[in-house]
């Protein structure tokens, strides 16, 4: 059985090859960034907005070289990733970029290293879930606003903790607040709520992921006609909410059945969904 690689700074390698030391700086530090792609029919989804996501947060991080991580780049690698892991047009990719230097806080320079994963998906559609999810407000910790709080970092703690508990929850998603304690975005998703027949999201000030999908879900609202607000949303809106859905570049959008006590329609989610794949 051929081993799956992953590309390692344009080399492929092995997938269980050891390939860093203790002293990587996205170990250490939580130096980096991360990136989640869709490959479908053989071409990634969106990937002039990721090549623009990936420069904005490298350029954040003042890690160099963001200018080489454009178009051509993503779909180049993405591609011929697969085509050697023989994983077929459809595909799930990671790019995880992190500094390649060594210093304690103080990196010795800020050179880019990069490593690239793809795996497998069977479908060229995004695929709305049939179940709704079981949701939650993770409230133990909260994220803070920042600079680098639209990006997809390697400092992933709010996240973890928030996965651990919804494990012992037993969910299917967790919401997660801002310092502020507004909502902000899911475990892993970008988040709507449909109130009173406009589509309520957290601004990007409310601190949540830049998320490819949001961006294209709110461009698509807005062509169809939907009434779409940026705003700070108070948790206290989910027992009255008429739907609830998420939204990620590798899902498309996946809705929410229920909260608590309350369950939800997902008129407004199909609808969407229909249409995205059909851009």
């Amino acid at each position: 059985m051929i081993k799956s690689l992953i590309n390692i700074n344009n080399e492929l390698v092995p997938a269980d090859l050891p390939v860093f030391t203790v002293a990587n700086r996205g170990f250490r530090y939580g130096d980096g960034l991360f990136e989640s792609m869709r490959m479908m029919n053989g071409e990634v989804k969106f990937a002039d907005l990721h090549a623009d996501r990936i420069q904005r947060g490298m350029k954040a991080l003042k890690i160099d070289g963001y200018s080489q991580l454009d178009v051509a780049f993503l779909q180049q690698k993405v591609e011929e990733l697969c085509r050697v892991n023989k994983l077929g047009a459809n595909a799930r990719a990671r790019l995880s970029i992190y500094r390649d230097a060594e210093g304690l806080y103080s990196p010795s320079r800020n050179q880019m290293g990069f490593v690239l994963e793809c795996s497998k998906l069977e479908t060229n559609y995004y695929d709305l879930n049939t179940k709704g999810l079981l949701i939650d407000v993770f409230t133990e910790v909260k994220k803070p606003f920042s600079a680098l709080s639209a990006y997809k970092t390697s400092n992933s703690l709010v996240y973890v903790l928030a996965g651990v508990f919804k494990n012992q929850q037993q969910l299917d998603e967790v919401l997660i607040l801002n310092q502020d304690g507004f909502l902000c975005e899911s475990m892993s998703s970008n988040l709507f709520v449909v109130y009173k027949n406009q589509l309520f999201t957290p601004a990007l000030a409310e601190g949540c992921i830049a998320g490819v999908m949001r961006y294209v879900v709110i461009g698509l609202a807005k062509k169809l006609g939907l009434e779409v607000v940026e705003a700070q949303i108070n948790p206290a809106i989910l027992p009255e909410a008429d739907e609830i859905f998420l939204t990620n570049a590798s899902r498309g959008i996946q809705w929410v059945m229920g909260h608590n006590r309350k369950r939800y329609f997902n008129k407004i989610s199909s609808f969407l969904n229909e249409e995205l794949n059909k851009l």
